[in-house]
C-alpha cells in the first residue's frame, strides 16, 4: 500500500531494487497497456510521411521513433512505427494516449488517401524483457537468432517463443539492452512462464512502472504529456535529431520547425541534479539560473544507479537559450519553499554512447 510523503516514498527501496536488477542483470516489464494500432493501405506510407516528422519510408523490419507535430511545430505524438510491409505499419504508443493519438493519426491522413488506421489494443501483450543478461534469456527460449549481427537495434523481427507467434521489437525506454515482445492477449501467460524459467539464472526479475520510471529519467528519455506535447517543439526538447528537415520531404509541422531554426528557440530542455541526494524530486520544482526564476520541473524522480535525484524542465530565456547560455548558468532548485544547489546536464546520465543499448 502506498504512504504518501514528501520524503522518500514507501515503495523507494523496493523500486531501487528492481532498478538496480534491470541494470545489472534483467527485468521483465508486463506493458500490455501499451496502444497499438495498424496502418494499412495502398497509401500508409505516403500518409505517415506526412503526419510525422521522422523518416517513415524505410525497409520492411525497420522500428522508427518519430513525434508527430501541429502546425506549430509542437508534439502532438511521440511513439514508435514498425514497418511490416510496404502497406502496413504497426504503431505503439503511450498507455494513456490512445484515443489522442489514434484521433490525431485518423484526422491528419490526406483526404483521398488509401490508408485505414485500425485500433488492435486489446489484442495485443506486451512483455519487455531489459537488461544486459536480456539477450541470454531471450536466447534460451526461442530458435531465432537474436545475436547483435542478425537483430540490430532498432529492427523489428517476427520470431516464436513456446510455439507463439511473438512480434519482437529491438527498443527500449530504460536504457538497456532490451526487447519488447508483442504476442496474441491469451498467449502471454504462456511466454511470461517461459521467460521467467529460462531467466531464473540469469537474475531476471519482474518489474514495474516505478522502476522504468526511474531508469528513464537516468537515461534521460521523454515523457509526452509530462515533457513534451503540443506547446514543445522537438528542438526545444532535444529531439531535433529525429525530424527530417535535410530531406527536403513535407511533413505536418515543417514551416514551424524550419523557421524555429533559423530565428532560435527561447526555451531548451535541461537535466539537473542537486549537489544533496536526500532532496527529494517530485516534479514542478521551480528552477532559478544565476538567482533568477527561468522554468520548472516537468519531471521529477530518483536515479538508483547514480544515486542523486534527477529532474528535468525547460530553461526560458526570451532573447533565446543556446548550449552556451545553458552552460554558463549557476543553479538552483526551489524544494518545498528551499533553494538547493544543483548540477546542470545537457547529456544523457548513464551509457552516453548507447554501448549498452546497441551491444
Amino acid at each position: 500500500r502506498d504512504v504518501y510523503s514528501f520524503g522518500r516514498q514507501n515503495w523507494f527501496k523496493a523500486v531501487g531494487r528492481e532498478h538496480r536488477a534491470v541494470r545489472k542483470a534483467a527485468g521483465l516489464f508486463d506493458q500490455s497497456s501499451f496502444a497499438k494500432f495498424r496502418l494499412k493501405g495502398r497509401d500508409a506510407s505516403a500518409a505517415l510521411s506526412w503526419i510525422a516528422a521522422n523518416n517513415v519510408d524505410k525497409p520492411d523490419g525497420s522500428l522508427i521513433y518519430t513525434q508527430m507535430l501541429n502546425d506549430r511545430g509542437g508534439i502532438e505524438c511521440d511513439l514508435t512505427l514498425v514497418r511490416r510491409a510496404e502497406d502496413d505499419y504497426y504503431i505503439v504508443t503511450g498507455t494513456g494516449f490512445a484515443t489522442h493519438d489514434f484521433d490525431w493519426i485518423r484526422r491528419n491522413i490526406p483526404a483521398g488517401m488509401d490508408a485505414t488506421l485500425t485500433d488492435i489494443t486489446r489484442e495485443k501483450s506486451v512483455l519487455s524483457l531489459m537488461g544486459p543478461n536480456a539477450r541470454k534469456v531471450l536466447q534460451a527460449v526461442t530458435e531465432d537468432d537474436v545475436s547483435n549481427p542478425a537483430f540490430p537495434f532498432a529492427q523489428a523481427r517476427d520470431i516464436t517463443i513456446a510455439g507463439v507467434d511473438v512480434l519482437a521489437l529491438r527498443i527500449t525506454y530504460v536504457g538497456e539492452l532490451g526487447w519488447e515482445l508483442h504476442m496474441p492477449v491469451e498467449k502471454a501467460g504462456e511466454v511470461y512462464d517461459v521467460l521467467m524459467a529460462a531467466g531464473a539464472g540469469h537474475g531476471l526479475v519482474n518489474a514495474g512502472y516505478r522502476a522504468i520510471e526511474s531508469l528513464r529519467l537516468e537515461k534521460g528519455y521523454r515523457a509526452w504529456g509530462a515533457d513534451i506535447g503540443p506547446d514543445h517543439t522537438p528542438d526545444e526538447a532535444g529531439l531535433g535529431w529525429a525530424v527530417k528537415v535535410k530531406s527536403g520531404v513535407a511533413f505536418k509541422g515543417r514551416e514551424a520547425v524550419v523557421a524555429q531554426r533559423k530565428d532560435g528557440v527561447k526555451k531548451r530542455m535541461g537535466c539537473f541534479t542537486p549537489y544533496d541526494p536526500e532532496v527529494v524530486l517530485l516534479g514542478r520544482e521551480t528552477i532559478y539560473r544565476n538567482g533568477e526564476r527561468v522554468g520548472w520541473l516537468t519531471s521529477g524522480g530518483y536515479g538508483y544507479s547514480i544515486e542523486k535525484s534527477i529532474g528535468y524542465g525547460y530553461v526560458r530565456h526570451p532573447d533565446g537559450v543556446d548550449q552556451t547560455f545553458l552552460e554558463a548558468g549557476e543553479y538552483e532548485l526551489e524544494v518545498a519553499t528551499e533553494r538547493v544547489k544543483c548540477t546542470f546536464h545537457s547529456g544523457s546520465l548513464v551509457d552516453p554512447g548507447m554501448k549498452r543499448i546497441k551491444s
